[in-house]
């Protein structure tokens, strides 16, 4: 598997974490919407994405690298959203991290567990 498809998955999924976010608390998903939303997010995405392919010897399909994306994402996307002055409550912040660990990592997850 090439190094693109796993990265355009994990934007994919950040746009679909955004999108969600947005329908439940009903800001609707249009395109700039979603963006804007996603976006402190997605900094963080391609901040992780930075510092796995430096640190990590595994791919980009691995727990490991999927970890260290998902923790620059939140981490580096509450700071933007704090600066930006947009929500950061404690709430969101668990909700944040369920949600896209469960995407960013479950992806990777399902990977492994298919053949080939």
């Amino acid at each position: 598997m090439s190094r693109v498809l796993p990265a355009v998955l994990d934007v994919l999924l950040v746009l679909v974490f955004a999108a969600l976010g947005r329908r439940s608390h009903a800001d609707g998903v249009d395109v700039a919407g979603v963006l804007r939303t996603a976006l402190p997010f997605l900094v963080g995405t391609a901040a992780g994405w930075l510092v796995a392919s430096m640190v990590l010897d595994s791919g980009p399909r691995s727990l490991a690298y999927g970890a260290v994306v998902v923790a620059a994402t939140v981490l580096l996307g509450m700071v933007l959203r704090a600066v930006a002055a947009q929500g950061t409550a404690p709430s969101f912040v668990v909700v944040a991290t369920v949600v896209l660990t469960v995407l960013l990592v479950g992806w990777r997850v399902v990977a492994r567990l298919l053949p080939g």
